[in-house]
This record gives C-alpha cells, sequence and structure tokens, in this order.
C-alpha cells in the first residue's frame, strides 16, 4: 500500500507536493509537543531560532518530496537538479583519489547521491528501516544506477574501505548519531553530541579526498541545487580534533541553509550503553561556541 501511495505521489508536480509538504510540516509541529520542542530547542541551541517558521515548513517538504525523488524517473527527478563546483570532484575523479562525500541532514539530503551516481559510481552507508515494509521501497529507490549500498556493519566498513582503495567514491551522513563505541563526544553548536569517528578513518585508510555537500531546495518547488565544498580543515590529532573538525564543517555548510536543516532530529541523544559526556565536556563546548560567536561578531562589526 505504502509503495503504491509513493507511486501515485510522485505524479504530481514538485511546486504541489513542496507546497503540500509545508502545510504538512505546520500540521505535525502544531499538533506534536515533543517535535516542537526539540525543534525549538535544538535552533535556539544553534542560535538559528528566527528561521523557525522556514524550518518548520521545509522539514514537511523533506517528507512530501520523498516519492518524487524515490519513484520518480531519474531523468524526471534530475531535471529539476543543477550542480554548483561539480570541478572540484571531477578533478578528485581525475586524479584516481578516492572521494569521502559528507551530506548532512540539510536540504534535500537524498537527492544528492542520485545526482552523484549520475556522474560515477557511488558507494553510500545505509543503514535499513526499523519498519521492514519500508525496506523494499527505500533500498528500491536508493540501489538503481551507479548507487551501490553498504550496510551499517563491519561489513559494509570494508566495503566503504575497499571502495576508497580502488579510488572510488562513498558517500556518508555524518551528522547522525552513532553507536556506542562508534562515537566520541565532540562540540556541535556549542553542545556535546556523540559523533562519528568512521568518515576520519576511512579517509586517512584511503588517503582520500573529503568533499562536504548538500542540495539547497528552491522556493516554489523551482528543484534544487546541489552544492560541492571542499573540506577545509586539518584531520590531525585525536578522534574527538577529527570529529570537532567535521562537526565544525558541517556547522559551516548548515549556516548556509538554517531554515533547511532537521533540526527535529535528536542529535544530542547519548546512545544506548555510551556514557552521558561529562560536566568538563559540555563547558568546554560551551567555551568554544561563546568564543566562536564573540569573533564571529568582532567580525561583523568590523
Amino acid at each position: 500500500m505504502l509503495v503504491l501511495l509513493f507511486r501515485f505521489l510522485s505524479i504530481f508536480p514538485l511546486p504541489f507536493l513542496h507546497a503540500l509538504g509545508a502545510a504538512l510540516g505546520w500540521l505535525v509541529y502544531l499538533s506534536s509537543p515533543s517535535y516542537r520542542r526539540r525543534m525549538r530547542d535544538n535552533m535556539r541551541q544553534a542560535g538559528y531560532a528566527a528561521h523557525l517558521p522556514t524550518a518548520i515548513a521545509e522539514a514537511g517538504k523533506s517528507i512530501v518530496e520523498l516519492p518524487f525523488i524515490w519513484c520518480a524517473a531519474p531523468e524526471r527527478v534530475s531535471r529539476h537538479a543543477s550542480d554548483e563546483n561539480w570541478i572540484v570532484v571531477q578533478q578528485a575523479l581525475d586524479a584516481g583519489r578516492g572521494i569521502v562525500f559528507l551530506t548532512p541532514h540539510l536540504g534535500c539530503f537524498e537527492i544528492v547521491a542520485q545526482e552523484i551516481a549520475l556522474r560515477t559510481e557511488l558507494t553510500v552507508m545505509y543503514r535499513p528501516p526499523k519498519k521492514a515494509a519500508l525496506k523494499p521501497l527505500i533500498e528500491g529507490a536508493r540501489a538503481r544506477n551507479n548507487l551501490l549500498l553498504a550496510p551499517a556493519t563491519m561489513s559494509g566498513v570494508r566495503i566503504l574501505a575497499k571502495t576508497l582503495k580502488r579510488g572510488r567514491p562513498i558517500g556518508l551522513l555524518p551528522d547522525q548519531v552513532p553507536q556506542e563505541g562508534e562515537g566520541v563526544w565532540a562540540d556541535f553548536f556549542g553542545r556535546a553530541a556523540y559523533t562519528m569517528t568512521l568518515p576520519a578513518k576511512l579517509a586517512q585508510m584511503g588517503d582520500a579526498v573529503i568533499i562536504v555537500t548538500y542540495a539547497e531546495r528552491l522556493p516554489h518547488g523551482r528543484g534544487y541545487v546541489v552544492r560541492f565544498v571542499p573540506f577545509e580543515a586539518s584531520l590531525e590529532g585525536t578522534a574527538a580534533e577529527q570529529a570537532r573538525a567535521i562537526n565544525g564543517a558541517m556547522e559551516q555548510l548548515i549556516a548556509r541553509s538554517p531554515g533547511q536543516y532537521y533540526w527535529s532530529y535528536n542529535r544530542y541523544k547519548v546512545p544506548a550503553g555510551a556514557s552521558a559526556p561529562d560536566s568538563g565536556a559540555q563547558a568546554r563546548a560551551k567555551a568554544e561556541a561563546e568564543t566562536a560567536a564573540k569573533a564571529k561578531a568582532g567580525g561583523e562589526a568590523a
């Protein structure tokens, strides 16, 4: 039934789906106190509370656009997307180096992998949905063309590592909360967040280039712009320092379009079996955020 519904909705034009999604976003926000509280708290924590109305509508769009992204013909989906700065990707491909694409939950992250796969083979890490009924729909939508799936297991990690060593690209969502033992506590918008260490390990293992990317959702259903940004931070130091560097790059990317980030996600949860961050880590994170905010304010004043 769900597959039939998605296929039916994929027939409709994107402007209609986005309008419907914006209405859904407000409906969910107004009807769910826990959803509403988490979204507001996370945006306030990051300093983007003023973007709340936009974020409410964009969250709804991210759901209702899925039938179009997953079930419409790939050529039809691609007509609604354009690329910005693909040259940084092409240079890495031409040099024969592996690429680690880091795509946060920003904008239409589902279309990013599809757009990359139209130009080159891409292997992405995939965690099966908790509801078995969704598995055929999601896997069928994601594993097409040059898009390959690697399970979120040790065997999947080995697949990703081998792919990088062959000079081929992989994709990860770096702002997902990993399982216990697979992450470290690192500052994310001034608060300690359990952050995966896998991106840095894979990049160093395969001597790969890191490129951060997202698809900005254009107004009124006009489509998407997939933006590719070189990762310029250093991955030297401890696992926590590496995780913080990646979180910093994600913060910079989110700052480009803060209303389109997935703010309702429980980014600061403590995964089962993991110890909560100590008060010292929280204090250091807060101090770092305050220092960064003062530096930003000083730069704007100048």
